[in-house]
């Protein structure tokens, strides 16, 4: 299997899809724990959830699972949230602060998986930007994300049903992010802006406006769009429709933006 899918298309927004991939080597699953195995933090079902809301994006997967290696960390490891209980750049445990190898990977492990997977995601990733932003004068990057709703390791509470980052503002032009949170403040769902999710590595590294790289992350309750969040992470096409509907509504409101953008 490839590692990272690409799916161009001609307009200017560009989704990644760093966390929905299951793909894990033989040899890595092997050192999974029977918890591991599960698979559980996968960002389950996000490929189905956006198909055809946004006809011409292009779209950057990675097909291997975050525990393999985590698309959306920086690459030398560093957290994103200091002083927030956080998974690295291979995760040693899961968003319940399970154990989730029977060896943790060492570092010349990681090195080796940074170089087949990460590496490669993300000179993809570059890849289309450039040459979206060489089409329209400018990109989108609209990462997609879900999460379970309830992960006391990580967060309080229940987690807004959409949570939208930028790095506090630094990541895009200022209307994409009103445009964002007005769509999602007209639908069913609650939602929070630069929340406990204000944007992963790829929001942060690629999100360059002065460099017409705007970028913004969609972080998603799983509660909105799983029949249950729990095994086997079923999809709800009941729920999604729904859900697919205040979508579309973003992705107008960002089309809306674009004559700020170019």
């Amino acid at each position: 299997m490839n590692a990272v899918t690409v799916i161009a298309g001609d307009g200017p927004i560009v989704l990644a899809q760093p966390h929905s991939g299951t793909f894990v080597p033989q040899d890595i699953a092997a050192n999974l724990t029977a918890r591991g195995r599960k698979l559980a933090d996968t960002d389950w079902h996000i490929p189905q959830l956006y198909d055809g809301l946004l006809p011409d994006a292009t779209i950057v997967r990675a097909e291997f699972n975050r525990y393999v290696i985590d698309a959306n960390r920086p690459p030398d490891g560093a957290t994103l949230y200091p002083g927030q209980n956080t998974t690295g750049l291979v995760p040693m445990v899961d968003f319940e602060n399970h154990p989730l190898w029977l060896e943790e990977p060492g570092d010349a492990e990681i090195a080796r998986r940074r170089e087949a997977f990460h590496r490669p995601y993300h000179a993809a990733l570059q890849a289309e930007l450039d040459r979206v932003r060489g089409l329209h004068g400018f990109a989108v990057l609209y990462d997609c994300h879900s999460i379970q709703s309830c992960l006391p390791f990580l967060f309080e509470g229940r987690l807004p049903d959409l949570n939208i980052g930028t790095d506090n503002g630094a990541t895009c032009h200022p209307a994409i992010e009103a445009a964002v949170a007005n769509a999602c403040a007209d639908g069913p769902y609650s939602h929070v802006v630069n929340g406990r999710f204000r944007g992963g590595w790829t929001t942060r590294h690629y999100g360059r406006p002065d460099c017409k790289i705007h970028a913004i992350q969609m972080e998603i309750a799983q509660s909105t769009y799983l029949e249950a969040e729990e095994p086997p992470f079923a999809y709800s096409p009941d729920k999604a429709a729904s859900l697919r509907d205040t979508l579309a509504a973003v992705f107008g409101g960002i089309q809306s933006t674009f004559g700020d953008l170019a």
